[in-house]
């Protein structure tokens, strides 16, 4: 599953691009998250709750923030499993662009399910995966100006 998104975040690209590397930040814009546990500078053990359409299992995985490109641009790289449920891998590539006193976030991403999930039909995954980037992103983009606000 491939698809594409963007948002305007009214904030400057240095404070998107921090808080895309920060645990909390991260932990209450990933969809059903409940842990991110830091290992090292731009990796992450993140455990979810997801709900496909009647599938619903905690996942337990990695994030990992690759291909970096300091303030403009990175690869997010997730796997995890939801043990009978099956697993799931997904990247989304991240680019920051300043425009209008903000930053546009684009991102381009692919999701592969396997197991259980993968049996529920291309068009409920498909729609599933764009919601949870749809979210996440709005989220970031919301924790970002509320952030830059108190600033």
């Amino acid at each position: 599953m491939k698809f594409d998104g963007e948002c305007h975040v009214d904030a400057p690209q240095e404070a998107v691009w921090a808080a895309l590397f920060d645990p909390e930040t991260l932990k209450r814009c990933v969809p059903g998250c409940e842990s991110v546990t830091p290992l090292g500078e731009a990796g992450y053990d993140v455990t979810a709750v997801l709900k496909v359409g009647p599938v619903k299992a905690r996942f337990a995985g990695r994030m990992e923030l690759r291909d970096i490109d300091a303030p403009h641009a990175c690869t997010i790289v997730a796997e995890g499993s939801g043990g009978a449920a099956g697993t799931a891998k997904g990247e989304a590539r991240v680019t920051l662009v300043p425009q209008d006193g903000g930053t546009l976030v684009q991102y381009t991403s692919n999701a592969t399910p396997a197991g259980k999930i993968a049996q529920l039909g291309s068009r409920l995954l498909d729609s599933t995966a764009k919601m949870m980037s749809r979210k996440f992103f709005a989220k970031l983009k919301d924790e970002v100006e509320l952030s830059d606000e108190a600033a």
